[in-house]
């Protein structure tokens, strides 16, 4: 049975954002979060951001500056957080 995925991105972005990408070759259902500050730009990044919008996995911020990411209040990453299995922070 598929679990459900949080993945909080916070300080460690590349490390996060890679995380993203790897967790979805385990069948599960990953949705990242990336929070309070804007996407570094670096080559990295923006590769596991597009891989991650070409699989469909689901991907939100609270910050209003990270253009292609859907922006969503950080108390409605609250409500979500409550229907996810695992939820883990970088």
């Amino acid at each position: 049975m598929a679990k459900k995925i949080a993945i909080l991105v916070r300080d460690r972005q590349g490390e996060g954002l890679r995380m993203g990408v790897g967790a979805m070759l385990a069948d599960d259902l990953i949705t990242v979060f990336v929070m309070d500050r804007k996407v570094e730009e670096t080559d990295d990044n923006m590769m596991n951001l597009e891989t991650m919008n070409d699989m469909d996995i689901k991907t939100y911020t609270n910050f209003k500056g990270n253009e292609n990411i859907e922006y969503i209040s950080t108390e409605e990453i609250a409500q979500k957080l409550l229907e996810f299995d695992l939820i883990l922070p970088y």
